[in-house]
């Protein structure tokens, strides 16, 4: 039933640790997921610096930030400013170009306390790559739920189980929240030979769930086989997002820029390099540089996304 399962990496950015998922070496993209990411968990001591991401360019994606616990105020330059809280949405479309911060509120940061959520990029498909950019907040009470038992299911974004969310993607997409208590069992999205979606993963980011018997354990993500349609049941409480779709092509990623043309990262890293790229309304003494790039006899310096 799993095609493959990857182990978040642990990466640091400057003070908070995320466990890195996608992209992996051995499978850039589920569906139009071409990265993932997992932030926290942590606790933060009242005055500690908390999530401090500078303002910083993408292109040709949209991103999605999820909670399930702390706050996060995001800035754009579009003039949007705001928070988003557990089971709140900011979808961001990128486009042809946007530059946000993502910063913890000077209150919330006095104050201290816990962080947990989940970042996604969605890739643009090629007709869609230069849109204009365009920024969405959804509320918990606009997203579709469900309760049944020791399950209770959210529809972060796209459609499945019958039910389409606010937030649709520019491609067909899903993503799911459940909780589950000990001992639930349900099932993902249908599979390929379901008339279902061709890519489809699972993601635990708290406990532990089998998979048809295969273990799945906190940190991991699950690549389902394109016509499995296994069963999944928590070996204890657990938190796990579903996540998948249909490819939208092969896409290049280069720190923060996401296109299918070599020449389109190229003159996104000029025009961040140059100044060219707004930065936010409210956020604009500081940003993060283009990452240095040595010379061609050199190894390539990471350039793993902020």
């Amino acid at each position: 039933m799993i095609d493959l399962l990857i182990d978040a990496r642990r990466k640091d950015l400057g003070g908070f640790e995320v466990g890195r998922v996608l992209p992996y070496a051995g499978r850039r993209m589920v569906g139009p997921f071409i990265f993932l990411d997992q932030m926290g968990p942590a606790e933060f001591a009242p005055g500690a610096d908390a999530i401090n991401v500078r303002p910083h360019p993408h292109i040709g994606l949209s991103t999605l930030t999820y909670l399930f616990e702390g706050e996060i105020m995001h800035r754009d330059s579009l003039g949007v400013t705001q928070a988003i809280r557990p089971g709140e949405v900011n979808w961001m479309t990128a486009g042809k170009g946007i530059v946000h911060s993502e910063r913890t509120d000077p209150l919330k940061k006095s104050q201290g306390g816990p962080m947990h959520g989940m970042q996604a990029w969605i890739a643009l498909p090629d007709d869609k790559e230069e849109t204009e950019p365009d920024f969405q907040h959804h509320g918990e009470e606009s997203l579709p739920t469900y309760q049944n038992g020791g399950l209770f299911a959210r529809l972060v974004a796209g459609s499945a189980y019958g039910e389409t969310a606010r937030v649709q993607g520019a491609s067909p997409l899903f993503y799911v929240h459940w909780e589950m208590a000990e001992g639930t069992t349900a099932a993902p999205p249908p599979g390929r030979g379901d008339g279902g979606y061709s890519e489809r993963s699972v993601f635990v980011a708290r406990g532990a769930v089998e998979v048809d018997g295969q273990t799945v354990r906190t940190g991991q993500l699950a690549v389902l086989k394109p016509e499995a349609q296994p069963t999944i049941t928590a070996l204890e409480p657990s938190t796990v997002m579903l996540l998948g779709g249909e490819p939208v092509g092969e896409r290049l990623i280069w720190w923060n820029f996401v296109a299918s043309s070599q020449a389109r990262i190229d003159q996104a890293k000029a025009d961040w390099k140059a100044g060219r790229m707004k930065l936010p309304t409210d956020d604009q003494l500081e940003f993060i540089p283009l990452p240095e790039e040595p010379p061609a006899s050199r190894p390539p310096p990471p350039t793993d996304p902020v």
